[in-house]
């Protein structure tokens, strides 16, 4: 492991990479930090911490990690209900922080026992409706600060309060976090090599503060190495707030770790590696439970930092550890600028990235996708914008599961199996297969998916592709004996077709079932991604086009 984080090999690429990701990262975590109702301050040592440790002992060599929008919601969510329990936010900070310090514990046991394993049966519904639900929170309860006012904790709250924020506006505010908005959106337009988030805080911050203008600011931000909160976090801890603590540790290390893999699959995707899962669970954990220790809010691996840290260069953890350094060496110098930094420009961050967790993709097909799935992707998204998000992960996988059940019963009654996707490496050809598949079987490759292509089976399959090797002109999948697709098996195929096309394998489908068909076409995979002339109602049509096309080649 110490050769690993020492590997100086790449050393220019790494400080450049982490430098421009240490740049992403520092409005973003002064902004998240604000919205936990903890402060900016919690946001950077959060931002810090993470960054640097996660990456030391994560399995992501270019992981970029530290406060995302999600896991900034459910420790608002925690902010507000420990705050309800005490009465003030000083005597509930040995409640967050004790449930911040449990969250990264946890996230090291699923690391030890393997739960990264189970991860991937969360039915994209669930996940879908969740972020989107994420998303809206951010952009609501920024709403307010956005317009230079005070705002209530929760949305319910924010949207019975609406007609305030049309007559107590500060209008300097409104301007500050308008300006914000545009250059956010506008500035990749005149160049990418300077992010726009920071270039927005700048020219905004500096444009309030050079006007004189009277808005909300973020106040002191105490500068110098943060102090350690061990005694906070035993201290001021009501018997009646155990549930609480326990209740929250599960959710946001559940919600970090999937947040983190996802991000760490992205990272494979780009720099053609793979991550040890195990592994950055645990660096994920550690990373929270030293920001606990010190003050800060939790966080996962950061998408947007992850990208802009491979782009610029970065290949080895030392980036990421740097683009925390980065956020420490302004921690200890530029903390008192930070201070007049007005909050509608922090939420003129943080609406664009609101509206940049919502699902648009799985909105956009809501009324076209099983209809079981999307009644669990709305109900998941209502409960968790004005409701528990933890009740909303727990009662839509709950509901995801009772609706499959229902429908593997009904195939059950047919005499339909659920033995869907068996491993590349034992796919043994049909009967019908053997001529052609004899002559051919180094430029082509048959899969069998045989019953339900359903959640439980998408990363499976998804993992299966990857094997398949640059030799392969062309995949045939049969789908025969595939009855139903729900819409994370139909994002799964969307995946895969996309993914080998781009690396010129072709992809034929053979005898596509009436359901299946239906759902792939409404939402247009067939015919924009895959062909009409690549889709077969028997495997001699499909044999046919390739001895013309492929074979032949």
């Amino acid at each position: 492991m110490a050769s690993k984080i020492l590997d100086f090999s790449n050393i220019k690429g790494d400080f450049t990479g982490g430098l421009v990701a240490g740049v992403v990262a520092l409005p973003l975590a002064l902004a998240f930090g604000v919205q936990s109702g903890m402060g900016a301050t919690a946001g950077l040592y959060g931002a810090i911490m993470v960054g640097i440790f996660a990456a030391i002992f994560g399995g992501t060599q270019t992981q970029a990690s530290g406060p995302t929008g999600p896991m900034t919601v459910v420790a608002a969510a925690l902010v507000t209900a420990a705050v309800q329990i005490t009465g003030s936010l000083e005597t509930a900070m040995g409640i967050i922080l004790l449930s911040f310090l449990l969250g990264g514990v946890l996230q090291i046991v699923f690391g030890l026992i393997n739960i990264a394993g189970y991860v991937k049966y969360f039915p994209y519904s669930v996940v879908s409706g969740f972020m989107s639900g994420v998303g809206l929170i951010i952009i609501i309860l920024q709403l307010f600060p956005f317009a230079g006012l005070s705002s209530a904790k929760s949305t319910t709250a924010v949207i019975q309060d609406l007609p305030r924020l049309f007559t107590d506006f500060n209008i300097y505010s409104l301007a500050l976090g308008a300006l914000t908005v545009l250059i956010y959106y506008v500035f990749p337009y005149i160049t990418k090599a300077i992010p726009s988030a920071l270039v927005a805080l700048i020219v905004a911050a500096l444009t309030g503060y050079l006007l004189g203008w009277d808005v909300p600011i973020i106040g002191e931000i105490p500068s110098g190495i943060p102090s350690l909160q061990i005694e906070t976090m035993f201290t001021n801890i009501p018997p009646e707030s155990y549930t609480l603590i326990l209740e929250y540790a599960a959710v946001l290390a559940v919600l970090g770790s999937i947040d983190s893999l996802l991000t760490s699959v992205i990272a494979d995707n780009m720099t053609k590696t793979r991550h040890n899962s195990n592994r950055e669970l645990i660096g994920q954990g550690i990373g929270n439970m030293l920001a606990a220790i010190f003050g800060g809010i939790p966080g996962a691996g950061a998408t947007k930092g992850t990208v802009v840290n491979i782009n610029a260069g970065g290949k080895t953890r030392i980036s990421g550890a740097i683009h925390g350094l980065f956020l420490l060496a302004v921690l200890l110098g530029l903390g008192s600028l930070a201070a007049y930094i007005p909050l509608s420009v922090l939420a003129g961050l943080l609406i664009p990235i609101g509206f940049k967790i919502i699902d648009v993709k799985g909105l956009k097909h809501l009324l076209r996708v099983p209809r079981a799935d999307a009644v669990v992707l709305v109900l998941v998204l209502l409960i968790t914008t004005f409701g528990s998000l933890i009740q909303a992960v727990g009662i839509g996988v709950a509901l995801a599961c009772i609706l499959f059940m229902k429908k593997a019963s009904d195939l059950g009654e047919k005499g339909i199996t659920m033995d869907t996707v068996a491993n590349l490496k034992d796919e043994k050809p049909w009967q019908d297969e053997l001529p052609f598949y004899d002559e051919y079987k180094d430029k082509i490759l048959i899969k069998h998916l045989k019953g339900p292509l359903f959640f439980g089976f998408t990363t499976h399959l998804k993992n299966q592709m990857t094997e398949i090797d640059d030799s392969i002109k062309a995949l045939i999948i049969r789908m025969d004996e595939v009855p139903l697709i729900d819409q994370s098996g139909l994002y799964t195929l969307e995946d895969i077709v996309f993914n080998l096309e781009e690396r010129g394998v072709q992809v034929l489908m053979v005898n596509i079932q009436e359901q299946p068909m239906d759902t792939l076409r409404s939402i247009d995979i067939i015919p924009d991604l895959i062909a009409e002339e690549h889709i077969f109602e028997n495997i001699k049509g499909a044999f046919a086009y390739l001895k013309e096309t492929i074979a032949t080649s």
